[in-house]
């Protein structure tokens, strides 16, 4: 293969991946979401776990602005749910989700959904917060 066909063919599967990549983005739901800071409780629409009717998201991640580190909410059933501060406890890098588990990006730290240690090098487990449910409203309790 000469240099031209070899740079052509190179060019299109760049352009190729791009566009696949952009289709898959668009059909998957987003899992970010921005909180309001009501009193000391960081509060989201309940809505934000809905995909359609009955069906529902494991987790969002919550973001505010004055928050330093985003904030993973693990939805286990209708009035039940786990927050979590997206802080490695080893020494300190924002956590990553991978579905029912967060990881350090760091050094390979993993916590499970609910923030308990499943592989160090950090030994603390997730710091979690207090949910509550109230009129269609999740309050995640900052104090």
């Amino acid at each position: 293969m000469e240099r031209k066909e070899f740079i052509k063919s190179c060019g299109f599967a760049c352009l190729g991946g791009l566009l696949l990549t952009s289709v898959f983005e668009g059909c998957a739901s987003s899992k970010m979401v921005t909180g309001t800071i009501e009193e000391a409780d960081l509060v989201v629409p309940e809505s934000s776990f809905t995909i359609e009717k009955s069906s529902f998201k494991k987790y969002i991640v919550v973001q505010h602005e004055s928050l330093k580190y985003p904030v993973c909410v693990y939805r286990f059933g209708p009035a039940e749910y786990t927050a979590l501060l997206m802080r490695c406890t080893h020494q300190g890098a924002e956590l990553q989700v991978f579905g029912d588990r967060l990881e350090c990006p760091a050094h390979g730290s993993q916590f499970d959904d609910k923030g308990q240690v499943k592989n160090g090098p950090a030994d603390t487990n997730l710091r979690t917060f207090p949910v509550t449910v109230q009129n269609n409203t999740i309050h995640i309790s900052l104090k």
